[in-house]
């Protein structure tokens, strides 16, 4: 079985799929998918973001992406991020067969990522990579029951793109009242910001444990 896994360069599912790639027998890494020149029999694409032509899909027997929602709800972007501010911490994740559409392929799986509530943004990727990576695993494994997908059905909706704007926070709310906005912020790419007096402030979260704070330094 000739198996291909395709992400985007410079971003951070790079190391999980490479991850992936080296748990899977046959499997070859690319970063375009007009790179992909021969025929392969699943190709997962996992975390790219470019529109892939019909004429590259018809190329295999299988062009299979993970969605962290369950389809046909949450379609569109960032769903993991915009589901943990609408405060849940089941987030389903659905596999379903690539189209020329906006995630409306056929379905082969779906589960279910369980939170805490504490993760930041890289512990909720951390988490995000390794169902994903399980998911492709499994159904490489299990090719025999996964191998024929179902329709979609229900009622469909769509989430919005994410832009950096999204991480402002507003200043008469309190920190609890905006905790999963600060999970889902990016220190580095999108960190979180209030505008203060005519000024910009930017806050960076990060955890610590409190069994390794001394009371005495403060």
């Amino acid at each position: 079985m000739k198996i291909a896994v395709l992400t985007s360069p410079n971003q951070w599912f790079i190391d999980y799929a490479k991850e992936l790639i080296n748990s899977l027998d046959n499997c070859d890494l690319f970063f375009d998918h007009k790179e992909i020149k021969n025929s392969y029999q699943i190709v997962f694409i996992l975390s790219y973001h470019k529109i892939i032509e019909e004429n590259y899909l018809k190329l295999h027997k299988h062009n299979i992406v993970v969605h962290a929602s369950a389809l046909p709800k949450g379609k569109g972007w960032s769903p993991m991020f915009w589901q943990i501010l609408e405060g849940k911490n089941e987030v389903p994740f659905t596999m379903f067969e690539a189209s020329c559409g906006v995630d409306e392929g056929n379905i082969y799986m779906q589960k279910v990522l369980k939170l805490d509530g504490t993760e930041l943004n890289p512990l909720l990727r951390h988490k995000q990579a390794q169902l994903v990576n399980s998911m492709c695993k499994e159904f490489v494994l299990n090719y025999e029951k996964y191998k024929i997908p179902t329709p979609q059905t229900g009622k469909e909706s769509f989430y919005k793109k994410r832009t950096p704007l999204n991480s402002q926070l507003d200043i008469n709310k309190t920190i609890d009242e905006q905790f999963n906005l600060l999970r889902v912020v990016h220190n580095e790419e999108y960190p979180a910001f209030f505008y203060k007096n005519g000024k910009k402030y930017i806050l960076k979260i990060e955890v610590t444990q409190l069994s390794h704070i001394n009371p005495n330094s403060f």
